[in-house]
């Protein structure tokens, strides 16, 4: 029976793009609502996604370019409006949706996302009170990050004008669309980047600011970026973004939030006319308080002067001690020398020739006295000194001497023998112990592994090398043989000729001092 039918035959890929024609002809342009499950961001710049009701899983593509132009980046468990066409995949026979657009499904997907991120953002401590800072009292400059052409920034420099003027920097941004939140978040960073004292002046206050509009139109102010860069911001940020009703993530992060872009401007600065006045009242207040002071130290000064007593008073007591110690001085004074004087005369009476000739007769005396006493006294010490000296010669006669020497020679002459014993044995036992451990060594020299031919690599402070890791290129080395022979050689070349070094000369082998037999370039 032959196995030929009329069914038409189709090769794998003639059926797959078949099938994918046939797809995109029918679904050429769909809309599919669902729940964003897996999201894979590969480092091709692609997203690849999957979207999921609780019957059915739809494969779905983003392409790069299309990537980088959406309004609301995919995060899973977001229910979202993709817009594309179906295709195929037939390398692996999947079908799958190319989106070209993608927009939240309602606002309630957006506020449940809202408060995904919101307390994924406070679980990291962004809007803790403890890190906000407080504004300065009187800001010099003030930063504004909003669009340029909007009614906002005229409202703020109108009203910062009205109160205190001062000098306001714009850094101008999207305030709506998907590179608004990318643009804020680089406005806050490029202000808290200025140098202070640099050519553009650094901010004291950052104001970012946006009119009223809808969470979809707010979204951009929601961004983790835009978050995490106001709350890192060292200078202080107002938030001004939408009306008093309107709240948005930057309201968390940021140090204040105003309930509108004018309300900003009335926290950051105060009003001129104020403080003109508060100033004014200081001053005066001032004043007055100077005179009520000096009214009442004058006023304590005279009653602390009417309370003293007056300067004759005061000078009456020392004036009449200094009357009464002026005539008391002159009768002292005349006491005191002749005091003196008789002193003196006293003192001449006892110094008169008779005196002094009576005074040098009693030291005569008492001259003679004392010398006679002193040769008394070295008679009897030489009489005593003589006995001893009579009586260590008796015992030092030559006779005893020779006794005693003799008597020392002998034993010197016994010792003298032991002693040439002793040193003998002990001189064998120590030249039969260095036998040995000359044996010792010889038997552990390295010498005995060189003649077996191997070679000792120094290097040139005499240290052996244990591996060639340990050498770099151009070191000077030093490579001793069996032999005994050396070669010195450069790292990094070889010697010329390829031959073994020339041997030790014996002058060397008798100093024990390597020769150098060649150097290798």
């Amino acid at each position: 029976m032959s196995d030929t039918t009329n069914v038409a035959e189709f090769s794998v890929s003639e059926i797959s793009f078949a099938i994918k024609r046939t797809m995109e002809d029918t679904f050429g342009y769909v809309r599919v609502r669902g729940e964003l499950g897996r999201i894979s961001r590969p480092g091709s710049g692609h997203i690849y996604l999957d979207l999921k009701d609780d019957k059915a899983v739809l494969a779905g593509v983003i392409w790069r370019g299309v990537a980088s132009r959406l309004k609301i980046q995919p995060e899973q468990g977001l229910e979202v409006i993709a817009t594309g066409k179906i295709t195929t995949f037939p390398g692996q026979s999947k079908y799958q949706l190319v989106i070209e657009s993608l927009e939240p499904a309602g606002v309630g997907a957006l506020m449940a996302l809202l408060e995904e991120r919101k307390k994924k953002l406070a679980a990291e401590g962004l809007f803790e009170e403890a890190r906000k800072q407080l504004l300065p009292r009187l800001p010099r400059v003030i930063g504004v990050v909003t669009s340029p052409t909007g009614a906002v920034i005229r409202d703020i420099l109108h009203r910062i004008t009205d109160r205190y003027p001062l000098h306001v920097l714009v850094w101008p941004v999207r305030v709506q669309g998907e590179t608004c939140g990318a643009e804020v978040a680089n406005g806050i960073r490029g202000f808290n980047a200025l140098s202070p004292g640099g050519p553009i002046p650094r901010p004291d206050v950052l104001i970012v600011a946006r009119g009223g509009g809808s969470i979809e139109d707010l979204w951009g102010f929601n961004e983790e970026e835009v978050v995490r860069a106001a709350a890192a911001s060292d200078i202080p940020l107002i938030s001004a973004v939408g009306h008093e009703t309107d709240w948005t993530l930057i309201d968390l992060a940021a140090d204040v939030r105003a309930p509108t872009p004018t309300g900003a401007a009335e926290i950051a600065v105060p009003v001129k006319a104020e403080l003109l006045n508060t100033i004014d009242d200081l001053s005066r207040r001032l004043g007055s308080g100077l005179i009520r002071l000096l009214n009442s130290r004058r006023t304590e000064l005279r009653a602390a002067s009417a309370a003293l007593p007056a300067p004759r008073d005061l000078l009456a007591l020392p004036r009449q001690r200094l009357d009464t110690y002026s005539e008391r001085l002159r009768p002292a004074l005349r006491a005191t020398l002749r005091d003196r004087r008789a002193r003196l005369d006293t003192a001449n009476a006892r110094l008169s020739p008779a005196t002094l000739q009576r005074t040098m007769r009693y030291s005569a005396e008492r001259i003679d006295a004392l010398s006679a006493r002193s040769l008394r006294a070295l008679a009897v010490i030489s009489g005593n000194r003589r006995q001893r000296f009579e009586a260590i010669a008796q015992r030092l006669s030559p006779q005893r001497l020779n006794e005693r020497a003799g008597l020392s020679r002998e034993k010197l002459d016994g010792l003298s023998s032991r002693f040439d014993r002793a040193f003998a044995e002990r001189v064998k036992a120590e030249r039969a112990r260095l036998d040995a451990v000359d044996k010792l060594l010889e038997s552990l020299s390295y010498r005995n592994v060189l003649q077996r031919g191997f070679a000792l690599v120094r290097d040139d402070a005499g240290t052996p090398i244990r591996s060639a890791r340990d050498v770099a290129a151009g070191t000077m080395i030093d490579i001793e043989f069996g032999d005994e022979s050396h070669l010195t050689a450069l790292t990094g070349s070889a010697p010329a000729g390829g031959g073994h070094p020339p041997k030790k000369s014996r002058a060397a082998k008798a100093t024990g001092e390597p020769k150098k037999q060649g150097t290798l370039f």
